[in-house]
């Protein structure tokens, strides 16, 4: 067996690595809010999550493709450059998860890319309709999270207002299953999709799958079964430091609140997995949860802790830039 059959091995064994550190971090993603209301436990909600993760996750691939073949052209690269990408990518994550910081795992994984990329082929190598739908994600996520999250709460205060507080919780504390539902559904949809991208775009790269005769990328069965199981995986083992900054120390939710944030981010992720933009799910979320907190007034939400999330969004970029790019240059010269 030559070292590049073992080099590919290596991208696909360190992005199932990456997946379960996506699972385990943005597990509150999908269970935050219906924890933190106290409509599921912590077990069932992670295992309710953890199901759903997988189904959501073979569905659509618009996703994968963009992070496959709309960053840089395949051809361009080689596998030494998505190694160097899922090998940043997890180190970050742990390191953040570890720190209770709901930092976005898809940006970490996009960074470390673009950095190998840099580092492979130099800036022309880029394509900018790739470049493209990542920096709108970046922007587009929590600001519609925002949004949607405001505004689904402000339309069922007007909806409930001769409801009493008992009884709108009782309400939305069956209805938040469902939101909590398509939050994990969505999870799945987008985030599993960035794994099978990489894995998708190393098959190419080193020629053992081809684009079709209109120059699509095609996802193999057994890529997407591989990664919705270890996303499932990882959401079932849990990054409980990160559940419990999004799920209370963010701001303290009802269950009205959080069927509110839930749908405003799964409609965030959902119309933008449709469209192949490779947005981070923490990002909708927490600025779903940060709509409906401001909602009841700025005081409600704890900005101290939301400027720390921010701060780690902003750093995750060029921090895995630079460590895709140095990390592949290192690689470059063992191999």
């Amino acid at each position: 067996m030559t070292a590049s059959f073992f080099l590919i091995i290596a991208v696909i064994g360190l992005t199932l690595v990456y997946e379960i550190g996506n699972g385990w971090n943005d597990s509150a993603n999908a269970i935050a809010t219906v924890v933190s209301t106290k409509v599921l436990k912590p077990i069932p909600a992670v295992i309710f999550g953890a199901v759903l993760n997988f189904v959501g996750a073979l569905v659509s691939s618009e996703v994968a493709k963009t992070v496959g073949k709309d960053i840089a052209a395949p051809h361009t690269l080689t596998v030494l450059t998505f190694l160097a990408a899922v090998i940043v990518a997890p180190i970050w994550i742990t390191l953040c998860t570890y720190e209770g910081l709901p930092i976005s795992c898809s940006h970490s994984l996009l960074g470390g890319l673009v950095g190998a990329v840099l580092a492979t082929s130099g800036y022309k190598a880029l394509k900018m309709e790739g470049i493209k739908k990542i920096v709108f994600g970046v922007f587009i996520s929590p600001v519609l999270g925002f949004v949607l999250g405001f505004a689904l709460i402000v339309l069922v205060f007007w909806f409930f207002r001769g409801f009493s507080l008992s009884k709108v919780n009782k309400i939305f504390g069956k209805l938040q299953l469902v939101s909590a539902a398509a939050m994990a559904f969505s999870h799945g949809t987008g985030d599993a999709q960035k794994g099978m991208g990489i894995i998708t775009g190393t098959l190419l790269t080193a020629g053992w799958i081809s684009l079709d005769s209109q120059g699509k990328m095609y996802i193999p069965l057994w890529v997407r079964i591989l990664c919705a199981l270890t996303i499932a995986v990882g959401t079932a083992i849990g990054g409980w430091r990160v559940v419990k900054t999004l799920g209370a120390r963010l701001a303290h939710l009802k269950p009205y609140q959080g069927f509110a944030a839930e749908t405003g981010a799964s409609i965030t992720i959902l119309l933008n997995t449709l469209y192949g933009v490779p947005l981070s799910t923490t990002h909708s979320i927490t600025g779903a949860i940060m709509g409906v907190g401001s909602s009841q007034g700025i005081k409600i939400v704890k900005w101290g802790i939301g400027s720390k999330i921010v701060f780690a969004w902003f750093v995750t970029f060029p921090v895995c830039i630079g460590g895709g790019y140095i990390v592949f240059k290192f690689l470059d010269l063992i191999f």
